[in-house]
């Protein structure tokens, strides 16, 4: 391990100690400052951040989520107001019990202590890392990829300035040299990390699981489908497809797969009219490309290819996959689903039942966008993934599932006899 990488991560491991040991007040504190301060410095934050796109051909399916404007640092810092507000996880009694023999036991919830992140083009990532393990008590080593470099350099140097101002160690916030050595001494740095989160593409996330000898929490790849059921209502149709494709592409609970009743395939012009109109390219299997010639642009409807199915997509393109019966659609997400979040759209309610009960994934929508996975949205404050394993967390995780739990043991002297 580079020297100078070590000397950091033992600064950081200090700085975890002294973290626990940091006030709700002051956490709070530091928190608002840094909201306020994204937006005071929005300007020399946003001049980093193009010379960070200037690199990147627009083009580029990460290029929408490299980018920041003044709008979206202003969502940046609502959302590290809402973590400050939200009530602390620390210290949480989650059982406790006297037993016969006089011990009394407790056990709390506690930090996990340092975290790592390893993320592509996503600079909001630096931000909502930062205050969600702030508010839990852990410290973060950040390793951002070179994409948003400059990006994430002025973001952490922000932060860094709060803590300096109320005499906080600033190795609170790490972030690793830009380079690919980088990421492979944080992923064996199990003497002073603790957990590792991925988030970014299913090549990262595998990348990091096969190579890691620190322990290590999946956020899976958004390979999202939406099933439009035989009782399905098209005016929700029409609304939820657009806006769970349409919303913003390059993210991972943007909809892949449009799943439709061979039933209701009349409705199919109808339901993707409005794609049209955004210019959403499909590729469609051979009984929805039949329905839709004449009715979609041509230059924007492709027959589907198998490996059309099962790909996230993060750009302007949507699959459709026609059906039979409810149990066809749910057998194509389960061999395709990354299980991160899956849709139905219908009005029976013994269907909505089956489907919320058989699909295996961390978020399951009825009637609903799938554009709703989000910590933020979630009532969370933000979030520092979306889990898709089943160990630890799933689902959009924020402040609780950033900490552990210890036992705490009292006695009047007991000891233990053979």
């Amino acid at each position: 391990m580079d020297n100078n990488i070590k000397f950091h991560f033992q600064q950081v491991k200090q700085a975890s100690r002294k973290a626990l040991r940091l006030s709700t007040t002051t956490i709070n504190q530091v928190l608002t400052e840094v909201a306020e301060a994204a937006v005071r410095h929005s300007e020399r934050i946003l001049a980093e951040n193009k010379k960070d796109l200037d690199r990147m051909d627009p083009k580029d399916p990460k290029f929408d989520r490299l980018k920041l404007t003044p709008e979206r640092i202003q969502s940046i810092a609502n959302d590290i107001r809402n973590v400050a507000s939200l009530p602390s996880p620390l210290g949480k009694v989650l059982e406790e019990k006297s037993l016969d023999n006089g011990l009394q036991l407790k056990k709390i919830s506690v930090p996990l202590g340092v975290v790592g992140i390893i993320y592509e083009a996503r600079p909001n990532v630096t931000f909502d890392v930062f205050s969600l393990c702030l508010k839990s008590g852990n410290v973060s080593v950040l390793k951002g990829g070179s994409d948003a470099e400059f990006s994430n350099l002025a973001i952490v140097s922000l932060i860094q300035e709060v803590l300096r101002k109320h005499q906080l160690d600033e190795h609170m916030v790490y972030l690793m040299p830009a380079h690919r050595e980088a990421t492979q001494a944080m992923l064996t740095a199990s003497e002073y990390i603790d957990v590792i989160i991925p988030r970014g593409s299913q090549g990262l996330i595998n990348f990091v699981r096969e190579n890691a000898s620190v322990p290590v929490i999946e956020t899976g790849a958004g390979i999202v489908h939406t099933y439009f059921d035989v009782s399905g209502n098209l005016d929700k149709g029409k609304a939820i497809v657009h806006n769970a494709k349409t919303r913003r592409v390059s993210v991972c609970n943007a909809l892949d797969c449009l799943i439709i009743h061979r039933d209701r395939l009349k409705d199919l012009p109808a339901l993707t009219a409005t794609l049209a109109q955004a210019d959403v390219e499909i590729f469609a299997d051979a009984p929805s490309l039949q329905t839709l010639q004449g009715h979609y642009p041509s230059g924007l409807l492709q027959p589907a290819r198998d490996e059309h199915f099962g790909t996230e997509f993060l750009s302007y393109k949507m699959a459709i996959k026609t059906v039979d019966h409810l149990e066809e659609a749910l057998d194509h997400i389960a061999t395709y689903s990354s299980r991160h979040s899956e849709a139905i759209i219908a009005e029976d309610a013994a269907t909505i039942d089956t489907f919320m009960q058989s699909v295996d994934a961390a978020a399951v929508y009825a009637n609903t966008s799938t554009a709703f996975t989000d910590g933020a949205q979630f009532g969370m404050g933000a979030e520092i993934g979306i889990s898709t394993q089943k160990l630890h967390a799933r689902g959009p995780m924020a402040l609780p599932e950033l900490t552990s739990y210890k036992w705490l043991i009292q006695s009047g002297g007991l000891i233990r006899n053979p």
